[in-house]
This record gives structure tokens, C-alpha cells and sequence, in this order.
């Protein structure tokens, strides 16, 4: 007699209970055996379907390989990646993919110096004042350097309009130009190896004006090319994305003009290079500026004291890795 089945409304036992119980009390022989067959291919399953699933893994990770190395530019190394950290941001396609300044870009992207930078700048000054001081940049903070400066001469270099049109000319013997830079920081690290393989660029060239190194920059006011300088800051152009215009040549220009003995002059210029954080400023900084002449560092603010340059010396830097002392 087949067992008894309540028809109260309690919980019946369907085939998937039996299935489950195998070979129990109250199943079929039928049963049981079916039960004992599909857990023994189940047993045998497992191993496949782990092997499947770790190929379909194995898989998805090369796609995802393939995809990332062709998604990647072929004239950009990993070491030029380094170069370009920040986003890079949409091209004006009505400016022709040449970066011009705005007031809202400016304000928002301006990379002010902390007070214990700005510190540190103004006691430079101030021990060597009056003096000839050159900048590279234009921040309202500069502003005071020239009173700082007073009776010497200070020279700003600028290529936004607006920051110009804020400070008067000629006060405590101020210049301000107004200049223009081309090269977009995407080219640092092609730049370097120009620099480091064509004669053109090395430290011996003399008329920078009619260099034919790229990183030089040719049109500035020819008082820059003139005067020995005392004081280099840079701090310009701004440099904070790739399709901006970086301060390759501003930091070369620099290292070059400090390295000029000048008119009756052979004294060691400081420079000051800021955000040294970002690769391209540090790393030119020490292609140009050289480890041996860092004097002092402060937040992102590094001064280097660049003696004169050797007339027989063919190379920015020495083979001495010791940092030069001294306070300034």
C-alpha cells in the first residue's frame, strides 16, 4: 500500500525531496539508483566546469590586455607618459589647437606660492636687493618683489593680457613684456632628447637670441639677453596640462642666462624654479639646474645657485652628486 499523504495544508514531499534524500526510507529502488547516477556525474562535472571557468577568466583578461595596449599612442614611451599626468583638456578647434589664456582659466588654474614659499623668495631678494631680477610668470604676490627691489631692476615676463593690465609699469623701475610661448608640454620629453643629443643646446653657446636649439627661447626683449641677471624665478607659463604651453624653454632659457657672465659680472645667479611637484619642472629642473646646485627647498619651491659657466665645459651638470651648501 503506497504511504499515507496528508491533505491538511502541511508541506508534501515532491520528487526534488526524493531526489535529494538519494537512496532514504520510503523511496523506490528506481529512485534510489537514478539519485546515486546524476551525483556521480555530478561529481565528474565539477572539474570541467572549473576548467571552463578559469579559461573564459584567462580570456577576458587578454582582451582586456589587447585593448589597453592599443589604446595607447605609439610615439609616447612609458617614460613620456610621466610627462602627462594631468587630463588633457578638449582643443579649441577655432584657435587651432593653440592654447590662449582666459580670465576663468587663469583664476581658476593659478598656482599661487604658500607663505612660507613666498618667504623664502622675498629673503632672497631682499639679501641681494637692489639687484637685477628677472621673472618668469606674473602672480599678484609678485608684485611685491619690486618694492622689495627698489633702486634695481625687475623684469616680468607674461603671456596672459589680463595679469599685465593689473600692475603698473616702471614702478620701482618694473618692465613688464608681454610674451608669447608656443610649445605645448605634451613635447617635454622629446625636447629632452633634443636637448641632450644636438650641440646646438649645450652651455657654451653664447647668443642664445639666434640659438638653434629648440628649447631657446629667441624673441624676448633683448634687455633680457643683455643684463646679467642676479635673480631668476620661474614660475610661467602656467604648464598644468598638456595642450597648455609648458616651461620647457623658460626653465632652459633660464638655466642658460644664469650661466652668462654678462657685462663686467661674473657672479652666480639664484633660480627659482616653482611647482616642482609636477615632472616637467623637476625634471628639467635637475637637466639644467643641476643637483649639485640646489641650495635650498621649500613646499614646491626649489633655488639653485648657478656659477658661471665654464668656457671649456660642454655639459649643464658636473659628474658631483653632493649638493652644493650654502643659505641663502
Amino acid at each position: 500500500m503506497p504511504p499515507q499523504v496528508s491533505h491538511g495544508g502541511a508541506f508534501q514531499i515532491g520528487p526534488s525531496v526524493l531526489f535529494c534524500n538519494g537512496g532514504g526510507s520510503g523511496s523506490s529502488p528506481k529512485h534510489g539508483g537514478t539519485a546515486r547516477r546524476m551525483k556521480f556525474h555530478g561529481k565528474k562535472l565539477l572539474p570541467l566546469l572549473v576548467l571552463v571557468l578559469s579559461c573564459l577568466s584567462i580570456l577576458r583578461l587578454l582582451k582586456i590586455a589587447m585593448i589597453a595596449s592599443h589604446s595607447s599612442s605609439p610615439e609616447c614611451s612609458s617614460e613620456c607618459s610621466n610627462f602627462l599626468s594631468n587630463a588633457t583638456p578638449a582643443v579649441d578647434s577655432e584657435s587651432g589647437g593653440r592654447h590662449e589664456p582666459t580670465p576663468a582659466a587663469t583664476a581658476a588654474n593659478a598656482t599661487l606660492l604658500t607663505p612660507k614659499e613666498f618667504m623664502v623668495l622675498s629673503k632672497l631678494v631682499t639679501r641681494k636687493a637692489p639687484c637685477n631680477l628677472l621673472v618668469f610668470g606674473l602672480q599678484s604676490q609678485y608684485y611685491n618683489l619690486s618694492s622689495i627691489n627698489a633702486g634695481g631692476i625687475t623684469v616680468f615676463l607674461e603671456d596672459d593680457p589680463l595679469k599685465i593690465s593689473e600692475i603698473k609699469a616702471d614702478f620701482n623701475g618694473t618692465r613688464i613684456y608681454n610674451v608669447k610661448y608656443q610649445i605645448a608640454a605634451k613635447k617635454a620629453y622629446n625636447l629632452l632628447k633634443h636637448a641632450r643629443k644636438n650641440p646646438a643646446c649645450s652651455p657654451t653657446i653664447n647668443l642664445l637670441n639666434q640659438s638653434s636649439c629648440k628649447l631657446a627661447l629667441r624673441n624676448l626683449p633683448e634687455d633680457v639677453y643683455k643684463l646679467k641677471w642676479d635673480v631668476v624665478v620661474v614660475d610661467g607659463p602656467i604648464g598644468d596640462t598638456p595642450e597648455a604651453p609648458g616651461r620647457m624653454p623658460t626653465i632652459y632659457t633660464a638655466g642658460m642666462l644664469a650661466r652668462t657672465d654678462g657685462i663686467g659680472k661674473k657672479t652666480t645667479t639664484d633660480v627659482v624654479v616653482h611647482d616642482v611637484h609636477r615632472t616637467i619642472e623637476k625634471w628639467f629642473s635637475w637637466e639644467f639646474f643641476c643637483e649639485q646646485n640646489l641650495v635650498s627647498a621649500r613646499g614646491k619651491l626649489w633655488v639653485f645657485r648657478i656659477p658661471v659657466q665654464q668656457s671649456n665645459s660642454t655639459s649643464f651638470c658636473s659628474s658631483e652628486t653632493v649638493v652644493n651648501g650654502g643659505s641663502i
